[in-house]
């Protein structure tokens, strides 16, 4: 355990607040706020390295501690995560504006939460989402009009779409398609961070320059309810380590 990162853990429920402490004990020195309001005092004081936060809270909630400390010259660049009950749609497109690195879904997976934090807090690493590669069709409903395209790959926060009708960068589209092999069809809404079109390929976009040679878009997911994010979490986890194994030669 390094003793020297603070991990700031905020719930108004105490019962919660104990669980992420118990879990993240390993992983650095475990701070714990009862309240937005107190954690965003906390977090201006202690400087912490990771902050963890349930969505729902009374007064500041999760979304509105996120905005404040992303918008505090002091401490916006520390990482923030969010839980997220998913009852409520318009909890993961607040949860996305706010400016949230991560999302984890209720009820909390302690292998999910270890990998996001862990992650993180990985100065000396790429933080990316741990990401997947399929081959799914993907419909699009943009406004009025349907279109068609494949997932190429996969993350709990987004996704690839190769697709000849490249949208603007910020539309937001409705998406419906089913994870491979499983059967789970998953249906969201999400918004294009950007865009790569046959006429005019973007050589200086660093997101797209990870899909060398693709025509299609980036995307990140906005409405997607808890089942769903557990589901992806699932399937995402189960192909990476899968994968990581394979390469070593051992199974996992």
């Amino acid at each position: 355990m390094d003793r020297g990162r603070k991990i700031l853990v905020v719930d108004d429920a105490a019962l919660f607040r104990d669980l992420g402490a118990v879990f993240l004990a390993r992983s650095g020195r475990v701070l714990t706020a009862a309240s937005g309001d107190e954690a965003l005092r906390v977090a201006r004081r202690v400087r912490p390295d990771l902050v963890l936060s349930d969505f729902h809270m009374p007064g500041m909630d999760g979304a509105a501690l996120c905005e404040a400390i992303k918008s505090d010259p002091e401490i916006g660049h520390t990482p923030v995560i969010l839980v997220l009950a998913g009852s409520d749609p318009s909890e993961r497109p607040r949860a996305v504006r706010a400016g949230a690195d991560d999302l984890l879904a209720k009820p909390l997976s302690r292998i999910a939460l270890l990998e996001a934090v862990n992650r993180l807090l990985r100065q000396d690493a790429l933080c990316g989402l741990p990401r997947i590669e399929v081959r799914a069709p993907v419909a699009l409903d943009v406004g009025r009009e349907q279109q068609w395209g494949t997932v190429r790959n996969l993350s709990r926060g987004g996704l690839f779409v190769e697709s000849e009708c490249a949208l603007r960068q910020h539309t937001e589209v409705g998406i419906r398609f089913t994870l491979p092999d499983t059967g789970t069809e998953l249906e969201s809404t999400a918004e294009v961070v950007w865009s790569r079109a046959p006429s005019a390929p973007s050589s200086t976009d660093e997101a797209a320059s990870r899909e060398p040679g693709r025509i299609g878009m980036g995307m990140r997911f906005l409405e997607l309810d808890a089942p769903a994010m557990r589901s992806l979490d699932d399937y995402i986890f189960e192909r990476a380590v899968g994968r990581a194994w394979s390469h070593l030669g051992g199974t996992p």
